[in-house]
């Protein structure tokens, strides 16, 4: 899962899916009990943008830090 920038991939949603397997989460939780919208799931799986504040909120449901929601693929150079 992949945010693109200018073609170039530079924010990955890799970590997130880790985490909810290490977690034992399913997708069918985070909508269906803890309220994270589809859209945001389907957003998040396109590798597209989220906003910090559903960022913080996955951290908090997940009891888990930012960097394992995210990270940044230092290898990509920024214009």
């Amino acid at each position: 899962m992949i945010l693109f920038f200018q073609g170039e991939e530079m924010i990955s949603y890799q970590p997130f899916y880790d985490t909810l397997f290490k977690k034992g989460i399913t997708e069918y939780h985070l909508i269906h009990v803890e309220g994270i919208s589809a859209h945001t799931l389907h957003r998040i799986k396109h590798g597209e943008s989220i906003t910090t504040k559903t960022l913080d909120r996955l951290c908090y449901i997940l009891d888990c830090d930012v960097s394992d929601i995210i990270c940044h693929d230092k290898s990509v150079p920024e214009e």
